[in-house]
């Protein structure tokens, strides 16, 4: 299969910035592909070459991406640079200066999906000395026998950033449009879709995002919808790999929360620490966050705690880690254990002056038996059963369970005393349903006027801040993952390292993940997650959101979140609303 039908589709995708046409065009596309091939075009269509949950990194720096196209196209390094400062998009720079190829050999043979996929995943693998090179001939072997438009789509994917607004909502609706419910006729003068059976549709497109929230994988979600509903419907947690988990809506009271998830409720502290799920899986411990990171070898006292006080064979823990001073035994904020997340060296060390405690409140999968359908109450009880608290090793959430408003706020006052940020409010009868926020369960925090956003641009400070980034554009995310802008913070970050969380730190974070750069202003891959406070939110035409942040502060990184995680549009209309109330 040649690479430029998929290229034709990034295109057709490029040019509309219409859900429903978008899904008509996946979907037409998935219909037409050999079946032995759909894991990987899904892949591709992502803009990846491996799943989202997979640790494999392709690193290529920018630099690295001019020189290849530089090499491709006949031209220099400079010329390139110059046309990206242009254009502010190597994968159009690629494009345009491919049109005039200037070597004889180029464009010589077609260019094959499988090339494409298996040159950007090789991409990856090479290491040591000569790494360099290797990806660079790598790259250019690819532009060299590419189109113009080709071209264009190889540079944004190996830079990973495809830039054709194809979001998670439309790629699981495709899968079902192609292989699911394939009646549905799509109407392109009204924008709206025809099908026969309204509900029973729903019900696919629900069964699908329960698919990709417990595999986290819309390849491996493709490759099952292909054989039919009845496989999908048997999906079931792959332990070691690791599930998004169940969400929480927020509540400003208990009463409010009472309303959520009914009386009585369990209440538990809401601590300050980071997610982490916690799989057994034929006789190893395997750590993540709920950004799907590996975090297994950054934290080998929870890993031996594990091993040591919780039984069975296989299992998946839900849970909260918890830094403390190994000296006075004080809880620390979540800034402290966030440092040992990206850690590479000193982990033992670490690990003895800031171990962790694990919290565990909730268990998804024991001995080979799924618990997402039980009720909270009995997964609980199963908790009890399988997990031997030890203090400041591993502990079960503390937990009340009451009717109550009076107590509710008594065990949330207590909470925070000690250092947590709330308490969480959860249905007794709940069922677990990775990904969702459903009602089963809410959180109750002490300062509710916060978001948590995506960094997507930045701009080069001046004077004594200059070499630093200074001014950063925030976003939200939309139904369909679209991020759209909010806002611009400037406000709470510090000018020396040792005061908190600096312009250098932040600017050491986005540099690597810049995408283009024109005057003072970069665009940025959207990974870097922030909290900000803010005084109000206000209606404003400036951001392609609607909506601006008033006074927003920078609160601290939220290593903890995926970008897809952040506060969504829903959120920020809600606290608008909330706003005119008042």
């Amino acid at each position: 299969m040649d690479y430029i039908e998929l290229a034709k589709v990034y295109e057709q995708l490029e040019k509309t910035s219409k859900r429903l046409e978008k899904t008509f065009i996946v979907s037409e596309f998935l219909k037409s592909i050999p079946k032995d091939k759909v894991d990987q075009i899904i892949l591709l269509l992502q803009g990846r070459v491996f799943p989202a949950w997979d640790e494999t990194k392709l690193g290529v720096a920018s630099k690295l991406v001019m020189k290849s196209i530089a090499i491709a196209s006949g031209t220099t390094p400079e010329k390139v640079e110059k046309k990206w400062a242009e254009l502010g998009d190597l994968g159009k720079v690629a494009s345009e200066l491919l049109k005039n190829k200037s070597q004889s050999t180029l464009a010589s043979q077609s260019l094959s999906m499988d090339k494409v996929f298996a040159n950007i995943q090789k991409i990856s693998k090479v290491e040591g000395a000569g790494s360099v090179d290797q990806k660079l001939k790598l790259i250019a072997e690819l532009l060299s026998n590419a189109s113009s438009l080709e071209a264009r789509y190889i540079i944004r994917t190996v830079l990973e950033d495809l830039r054709v607004g194809l979001g998670p909502g439309v790629l699981r609706d495709a899968i079902v449009w192609a292989y699911l419910a394939p009646k549905i006729r799509y109407i392109p003068e009204l924008q709206s879709i025809e099908v026969e059976d309204r509900e029973a549709y729903n019900n696919l497109v629900e069964l699908t995002q329960a698919a990709y929230d417990k595999l986290n994988d819309f390849a491996m979600v493709a490759e099952v919808a292909v054989r039919g509903i009845k496989e999908l419907e048997e999906i079931g947690i792959i332990l070691a790999q690791p599930i998004k988990v169940m969400l929480a809506q927020k509540v400003s009271s208990p009463e409010e929360g009472f309303e959520v998830v009914g009386k009585p409720a369990a209440l538990e502290y809401k601590y300050d620490g980071i997610r982490m799920q916690v799989h057994k899986s034929k006789g190893k411990i395997f750590l993540f966050t709920r950004r799907l990171e590996n975090i297994t070898k950054q934290f080998p006292e929870v890993v031996k705690a594990v091993k040591n006080h919780v039984g069975g064979d296989e299992f998946l823990l839900d849970c909260e880690a918890v830094s403390f001073d190994s000296k006075t035994g004080k809880y620390l904020s979540f800034q402290n254990i966030s440092q040992r997340i990206k850690r590479k060296y000193d982990i033992e060390d670490l690990s003895k002056k800031m171990p962790v405690e694990l919290n565990v409140f909730d268990i998804l999968v024991l001995n080979g038996e799924s618990l997402l359908s039980q009720s909270f109450a009995d997964r609980r009880k199963c908790i009890e059963k399988t997990v031997k608290p030890k203090d400041k090793e591993i502990v079960w959430a503390r937990q009340l369970i009451t009717p109550d408003a009076k107590e509710a706020k008594a065990f949330f006052q207590e909470s925070i005393s000690k250092g947590n940020e709330g308490v969480m409010m959860k249905n007794l009868q709940g069922f677990y349903k990775p990904g969702s926020r459903v009602g089963c369960m809410v959180k109750w925090k002490s300062i509710m006027e916060s978001l948590d956003l995506v960094i997507v641009k930045a701009e080069w400070g001046e004077g004594k801040r200059s070499g630093w980034l200074t001014s950063f554009t925030l976003a939200c995310i939309n139904e369909d993952g679209i991020f759209l802008e909010v806002g611009k913070v400037a406000t709470g970050l510090k000018e020396k390292e040792e005061e908190g969380v600096s312009f250098k730190e932040l600017t050491d974070l986005l540099q690597p993940l810049v995408i283009s750069e024109k005057g003072k202003e970069v665009v940025v891959k959207p990974e870097v997650v922030i909290e900000v406070k803010f005084e109000e939110i206000q209606k404003s035409p400036t951001y392609s959101s609607s909506y601006a942040l008033r006074f927003p502060r920078f609160i601290r990184l939220r290593t903890d979140r995926a970008a897809d995680e952040v506060s969504d549009l829903g959120m920020i209309q809600d606290f608008y609303d909330q706003q005119k109330k008042a």
